[in-house]
Formats: C-alpha cells, sequence, structure tokens
C-alpha cells in the first residue's frame, strides 16, 4: 500500500533542512555538463563519499507522458545546440589551451636537403631527327651541316639570339690569329659566317691583320639568316633540364621554358653548350680542371664617344707587341715560341697602372689585374669588345659563383672607364656604351672522349685517320701563347668528341675531349666551328646509314664533309 501520511511516534532527531531545489528531479542541466566534458575525453573525478550528501526524498506522484515527453525533446534539442556550439569552437579551444612546450613528435616535420619531384606526364613538344643544344658558332655549325646533309634538324638556345660569344659576350673574333702564314680550312661554315657577315655590313678589319671582326649586335642577324636558310628549326629561350635513355641510348631532352616542361624526342643529340650539359645530364663522365688552374672569366664592354683618330695615333706613338703581354706577372704572362713577341698586338695594360699611380682608381687586388686587348674602332667613335676586366678561379658551372661575377665584372667596368679616361688619348669623353649579355667563360666540363686530344697533337701536326676536320697551331690559354705562323696544323679526330659512356651523343666545341693545352686550341671559335660542322655531319649520316653514333662509318662522314666543302687533310 501507500505509505502513511501519519507523523511517527516518540521524540525524533531534526532532519536537515533540505536545499532549495533539493528534489527528487534530476539536475538536468549538470548531466548535460558531465555528458559533454565526456564527449570531449574530459571525465570527472570521482567524488568522495563525504561529497555526495544524503538528501531527503520527497515521494511525488509521477508525471503522465504526456507533460514529461515535450520537456524531455526541448532538453534534448538544448543539449544538441550546446554541443554543436562547443564543436564549432573546438579548434580555438585547442590553441588557447595547447602548453607552450609540445612533444617533439608533435612539431612539424624539418624541411629535407633534398625534394622529391612528384611523377607527372609531360607533353612531347617537337620531334626531329638532329636536335642541337647550344646556337653558338659549334651550334650554328652543327645545325646548318646536319639540315644541309638532309637530316629533319632542331637548334635549342637559352638566350634570346643565336652567335653564343659573339652575340651574348661580345667577343667579336671567330679567328683572330690571322697573321701570315696561317694553313686553314677556307670553305667550312665557320668562313661561310664571316663572309655572310661581310656582305650584309657586319665587320670591319681586325687592327693588326686580316682577321675580321664581327659586329656582336649584327651577327645576330647573320645567325637568323643561317638558320632560316638551312631550314633549320629553331627554339630561342629555352634550356635542357634532363636527358631522355631508350634501350640504353639518348632519345631525347626534357627542356622548359615559358611554355613550360616538355619532352623533345630526337634520334640523335649534339650537345654544344660549351659546358658540356646534355652530355653531363645524360651520364657521360666529364672533367674540371681545378680552379686554381682554370683560366678566368671575362666581362667584356663597350664604349661610345672615342676620338677614334686620337686614339690610333696613341697606339702608333706606343706600339704594344705580344712581348708585352709579359711585361708583369697575372694571366696575361705568356710562354710564346719567340716568334710571336715581335708581332702587334692591340694591348693595353700600363695605362691601368698609371691610373692607380695618380689615385684615379684605387690599388685594389682586381684593379691591379686590370688590362688586356681592345678590337675594333668605327668611325662613329665605339670601341667595342675591350676585353680588359677579368677574374680568375670563376667556376662557371655554378650558378652563384656566375652571379657574384656578373656584378663583381661590372663594379670593375667602372673603374676600367675611370682609367681609360685619365690614361688613354681619345678616351677622354668616353662612355659606357653596353656590356655583353654574360660574362665570358673559358673552361668548364669537357667530356671523356673515346679518344682525348693532347697537347702534342696540337704542336705535333697530328694526323688521324677518323679525321674531319684541321685546325692551325694556334695555342691561347693557360699563360700559352702560339700564333699559326708557320703553316704547320693538326687534324680533329671525329672519337674526341664521342662519349663512350652515351651512344646517340656527338658533343662539339670547347668541351670536346682533351687535356689543358689542346683545350687553349679547340676553345677558339673558328675550332668550334669544325667540330660543330663535324658533328652535325656524323649525326646525319648515322642516321642515314641506320647506325648509331659510335658505329657510324667514319668514311662515309668523311665524304659527306668534303661534299660540304671541309677539308679534312
Amino acid at each position: 500500500g501507500r505509505p502513511s501520511l501519519q507523523a511517527p511516534r516518540g521524540p525524533q532527531p531534526e532532519a536537515p533542512r533540505p536545499r532549495r531545489h533539493a528534489m527528487a528531479f534530476t539536475d538536468y542541466s549538470e548531466r548535460a555538463s558531465r555528458m559533454i566534458r565526456r564527449w570531449s575525453g574530459v571525465r570527472d573525478p570521482p567524488r568522495k563519499p563525504s561529497q555526495q550528501q544524503e538528501l531527503p526524498r520527497v515521494c511525488v506522484a509521477r508525471r503522465p507522458p504526456s507533460l514529461w515527453l515535450p520537456a524531455l525533446y526541448r532538453v534534448a534539442l538544448r543539449l544538441a545546440s550546446l554541443w554543436r556550439r562547443i564543436v564549432s569552437l573546438a579548434p580555438v579551444a585547442k590553441l588557447l589551451c595547447a602548453p607552450a612546450a609540445e612533444d617533439e613528435s608533435s612539431q612539424p616535420a624539418p624541411f629535407q636537403d633534398e625534394y622529391v619531384e612528384p611523377a607527372r606526364s609531360i607533353p612531347v613538344s617537337d620531334t626531329c631527327d638532329v636536335l642541337v643544344v647550344g646556337g653558338g658558332p659549334a651550334g650554328l655549325s652543327a645545325a646548318v651541316a646536319a639540315a644541309r646533309a638532309g637530316a629533319s634538324t632542331m637548334l635549342i638556345e637559352r638566350h634570346g639570339c643565336f652567335g653564343g660569344c659573339i652575340t651574348t659576350v661580345g667577343m667579336e673574333t671567330l679567328g683572330w690569329y690571322r697573321y701570315e702564314g696561317v694553313v686553314e680550312c677556307e670553305t667550312g661554315i665557320g668562313m661561310e659566317m664571316e663572309r655572310m657577315a661581310a656582305r650584309m655590313g657586319g665587320t670591319v678589319k681586325w687592327p693588326f691583320n686580316s682577321s675580321e671582326c664581327l659586329d656582336a649586335d649584327y651577327f645576330k642577324i647573320v645567325a637568323d639568316h643561317l638558320v632560316s636558310d638551312a631550314g633549320v628549326k629553331p627554339l630561342l629561350h629555352t634550356i635542357v633540364v634532363e636527358a631522355i635513355h631508350e634501350g640504353g641510348a639518348l632519345a631525347g631532352v626534357i627542356v622548359e621554358n615559358k611554355s613550360g616542361r616538355s619532352a623533345v624526342r630526337a634520334k640523335r643529340v649534339i650537345d654544344c653548350t660549351g659546358d658540356a650539359d646534355v652530355a653531363y645530364l645524360a651520364g657521360a663522365r666529364c672533367t674540371k680542371r681545378d680552379r686554381r688552374e682554370r683560366m678566368g672569366v671575362s666581362t667584356v664592354f663597350s664604349c661610345s664617344g672615342v676620338d677614334k683618330q686620337a686614339f690610333i695615333d696613341y697606339t702608333e706613338t706606343n706600339p704594344a707587341t705580344y712581348k708585352t703581354w709579359s711585361r708583369r706577372g697575372g694571366e696575361w704572362c705568356q710562354q710564346t715560341a719567340d716568334k710571336e713577341e715581335h708581332l702587334r698586338s692591340p694591348f693595353l695594360q700600363e695605362e691601368f697602372e698609371k691610373a692607380i699611380a695618380a689615385g684615379v682608381i684605387p690599388a685594389t687586388p682586381s684593379n691591379m689585374d686590370l688590362g688586356g686587348s681592345w678590337s675594333a674602332l668605327s668611325d662613329a667613335g665605339e670601341a667595342t669588345n675591350l676585353n680588359l676586366v677579368h677574374q680568375p678561379g670563376v667556376d662557371g658551372t655554378d650558378a652563384a659563383e656566375l652571379t657574384r661575377a656578373e656584378m663583381e665584372g661590372r663594379a670593375q667596368t667602372l673603374h676600367a672607364i675611370a682609367a681609360l679616361k685619365h690614361a688613354v688619348p681619345g678616351f677622354e669623353k668616353s662612355k659606357l656604351r653596353n656590356f655583353g649579355m654574360q660574362v665570358g667563360v673559358r673552361d668548364t666540363r669537357k667530356i671523356v672522349g673515346r679518344y682525348d686530344l693532347v697537347g702534342e697533337d696540337v704542336r705535333g701536326e697530328a694526323r688521324f685517320d677518323d679525321s674531319v676536320g684541321i685546325f692551325p697551331e694556334f695555342v691561347d690559354g693557360y699563360n700559352i701563347l702560339i700564333l699559326p705562323t708557320t703553316g704547320r696544323y693538326f687534324q680533329v679526330p671525329l672519337r674526341c668528341m664521342q662519349s663512350p659512356d652515351v651512344d646517340n651523343l656527338l658533343v662539339a666545341g670547347r668541351c670536346v675531349a682533351g687535356d689543358k693545352v689542346s683545350h687553349a686550341a679547340m676553345r677558339n671559335m673558328m675550332a668550334c666551328t669544325v667540330t660543330g660542322q663535324a658533328a652535325g655531319t656524323a649525326a646525319a649520316v648515322s642516321i642515314r646509314e641506320g647506325t648509331s653514333t659510335h658505329h657510324v662509318p667514319v668514311d662515309a662522314v668523311q665524304r659527306e664533309l668534303v661534299q660540304q666543302g671541309v677539308r679534312i687533310s
């Protein structure tokens, strides 16, 4: 039955007064708070028995469902709304409540020394028979020769013009060595370049022999004509970043330019970069001289406002010869064969010493090294190809070192011009006209070839069964100067352009295989045209004969070269 409502008999202990709201009704707000804390991963500590105060129980009649169900539903809605707010504030709460020192495992991973590029597909932008990389004298000769031999040919260049050291550095002579007695090929593509430039009005005579000085800016147009007339496909503003191999042989390259990253597939690739960039990327063994032996780089500049006649009169009154080069030590001190020492040379050095002594320019180590050659003088008062600022020990394959050399070379040029104004008649009112687009680099990588040229080959009139051209006995570098005034010459072998490590690759220009003395000959721009024409012809003939560049018939290459007018013996 129902409990009695009568008061118990006898004295009773005084019961504690019930707290307000201490009824049998559940405190839902407190329960909701505990529940939310549990959902968030926070559990309240267990309450001690002393904290659990016994409250009087009051029995009340149970509410009918029609009354408590709507109330419970409203409570559930409020709890759900509260939970959504808590979840939305969770990131902020985590940030505010984060400990000052986190565990090492929670720290982000540090940057590594290497980054692994994600794999991706790239389009094939072009295909060709022969791909020539580098548009200097070697690359122009290779591309034109390959096209004339019947191969579809493409020429890639990283600058906005072809011409290499002529147009980008400002070195205006393909061969300044033409004193009396020189024997060289008279009908190769290199000589064709000079004759085309002369017909187009883009040359003047070199001061003291029969060599031609090319107008560096006008030669850009000459190069465009050579490429277009031969049917070569040009691509400027493009660099090669990787090599493509198939079946153990080179099958193309990956390039990058303003259009993005793409592949160029080719049956044969010719590296005319000067630095053996493609050969290096393709896995060919290369050599590079120690920086203490390496030839320096030059900042070539031009001046305007020169009194031409006053300057010529000065050089006649104060003539310089090749013996003058060695009047003091340093890079210009040359070992000669004595026969060169009396020949006139366009050389300035003592004038910079006078400017330092007068306090016009500071006596810094770099200013103490100022000196070198001048070249063409125009009737308009322009002195071009002023090769007077040099920096030794620069690695031409290191972008950071090249950056420093570019900036330092421009700074030194201002000192050079100040010295010219002070000490050289005719330059009193001169001013800077322009710089080359980049420093001139003489000495970087060279491939290891199937045959490496040596100094004895150059000095000893070497003859080879696989000869693909000739070049006079001209050595200019590593403090050696031999001018080809005796009629002596050597043959250039095809094997110095072939890497034993990579098939269907040929190399032309100053990065052909050889020691430092042979490099001092083969780096000359006219020698680069010899190896370039040979490489382009060999690449085209190998496709025609159905062989690789390692197995191309030498006699077939020689016949094609002779047909193109090349002297090979």
